[in-house]
């Protein structure tokens, strides 16, 4: 998502001149400049140690968990900032998109967690768009894709004609999401064809 990577540069330059935890940070900053993200994790989590609950840490360790595929610890990290600053709305795309990557590849353990994994990516991707507004094409195509993957996630187990109704309506919010997508930017095959993918799902659950 391209500005919340511009606010994650921005964050790493405007800190540059602050004073807390100030070598694991700079340490942090520069592992992060160069894609290295398990350094930065390594310097992020000594920073956080000395200054806990410092939102600029707390978003950039998130971010470098998240980079580096440790969603859990992304969920906890985003989680905590989100306590530090509500308004904060990276904090509910990323911890989103976590908890929907697991959802999608969960862990053994989590396997019977997957349908709150889901509802609760969704959640977050809602309150992103209640924070950014309804005209974020990044923020509704991920939650139509969260939409997607959960009625997808649902209908493998829906016999009945009840839980098939709720598939049908997972799908059909996920359309409205892409349609909206499509609204602002018409030229995007790859959200088209989600919406066609959409629609055959809903007609194999008839």
């Amino acid at each position: 998502m391209n500005h919340l990577k511009q606010a994650i540069l921005g964050l790493i330059i405007f800190s540059s001149t602050t004073s807390f935890a100030q070598n694991n940070y700079e340490r942090s900053m520069q592992a992060m400049m160069k894609g290295d993200f398990k350094t930065a994790v390594s310097q992020l989590e000594k920073a956080d140690s000395k200054t806990p609950d410092n939102a600029k840490i707390l978003q950039m360790l998130g971010y470098s968990y998240f980079q580096n595929g440790e969603y859990e610890k992304c969920i906890a990290t985003y989680s905590r900032l989100i306590n530090v600053k509500p308004s904060e709305v990276s904090s509910y795309y990323y911890r989103g998109k976590a908890r929907l990557n697991i959802a999608n590849d969960p862990k053994e353990s989590l396997n019977a967690m997957r349908d709150n994994f889901y509802t609760a990516s969704i959640k977050d991707f809602t309150k992103a768009i209640e924070i950014t507004g309804d005209e974020d094409a990044q923020m509704l195509q991920n939650r139509a894709i969260a939409y997607k993957d959960y009625a997808i996630f649902k209908s493998y187990k829906a016999k009945k004609r009840d839980e098939k109704t709720a598939c049908v309506a997972l799908f059909n919010n996920s359309i409205a999401d892409f349609q909206k997508v499509l609204t602002m930017q018409p030229l995007r095959k790859d959200i088209i064809d989600w919406i066609t993918y959409d629609k055959a799902q809903i007609a194999s659950l008839k």
